[in-house]
């Protein structure tokens, strides 16, 4: 059976979407882990000028990321469906986690949810 397909007006409308996705502590963690290597290859290549470390960007950053959902939260990640907001929400999850706020968002939502 398909499902119908949420369709969001707004990042404010989809972020609690997003959380939902994202319950996992460990997922949550290889995202951190993928967003860090994608944002220091992205640095590294303007800083040194090697190009080649652009093409490890998305590797780093989606790798990690996919793998927090296909083993761990057990779902297709967002980036299929709303890759913008999808794209948004991972580093304001990046933002929140090294502020040490995201576990709270994750039960706010859950809360909110349930």
């Amino acid at each position: 059976m398909g499902r119908m397909e949420k369709r969001f007006t707004s990042f404010a409308e989809f972020w609690p979407y997003y959380v939902a996705e994202h319950r996992n502590p460990t997922s949550r963690t290889l995202h951190f882990c993928g967003t860090t290597l994608a944002l220091l290859c992205l640095a590294g290549a303007l800083v040194t000028g090697r190009t080649g470390l652009l093409a490890l960007v998305p590797v780093a950053g989606y790798g990690f990321a996919w793998v927090g959902h296909f083993f761990f939260e057990k779902n297709r990640p967002a980036t299929f469906r709303h890759p913008f907001y999808s794209l948004i929400g991972d580093f304001v999850m990046y933002a929140r986690m090294w502020a040490g706020r995201m576990d709270a968002e994750v039960r706010a939502v859950a809360g909110s949810h349930g």
